[in-house]
């Protein structure tokens, strides 16, 4: 199965999202049903200690596989979180990050799927994430 979007369309959606503009995501690769972001360091995203925040790494997921979805249904389609678990399995310091996310099943109103953060620098497993996203009301 073909991806239904590009790369530059995934970008152009990031461009267009008025809460992501602080995070200089940009989509790296994607392809039917995975998407793939890299996540710039900023000291913005540091929590006390030095470590890259939480937040940062699940709303990277998030938004991976809100795109992930994209690359199946395209962009007129509007998908919402309906549930994420994250393991954070080791803390990232001063590296860009990626952030891969397959969808693993979709139904006409439910997708799930997987992601995997991973350190630029050393491809070392930051987090593990579980997320269902539900097809928006309307």
């Amino acid at each position: 199965m073909d991806s239904k979007v590009t790369i530059g369309d995934l970008n152009g959606v990031i461009d267009d999202t008025p809460f992501l503009a602080d995070y200089g995501v940009r989509v790296e690769s994607c392809a039917a049903g995975e998407c793939a972001l890299l996540v710039p360091f900023n000291r913005s995203m540091e929590r006390p200690g030095g470590i890259i925040s939480g937040m940062a790494i699940m709303g990277a997921a998030d938004v991976a596989m809100w795109l992930a979805v994209m690359t199946l249904r395209g962009l007129d389609e509007q998908w919402v979180t309906a549930d994420i678990k994250t393991a954070f399995l080791r803390s990232g310091r001063e590296d860009d990050f990626v952030c891969k996310a397959v969808v693993l099943k979709l139904g006409r109103r439910i997708a799930y799927g997987t992601a995997e953060s991973r350190a630029r620098s050393t491809n070392e497993l930051l987090a593990h994430h579980t997320i269902t996203y539900m097809k928006a009301a309307g």
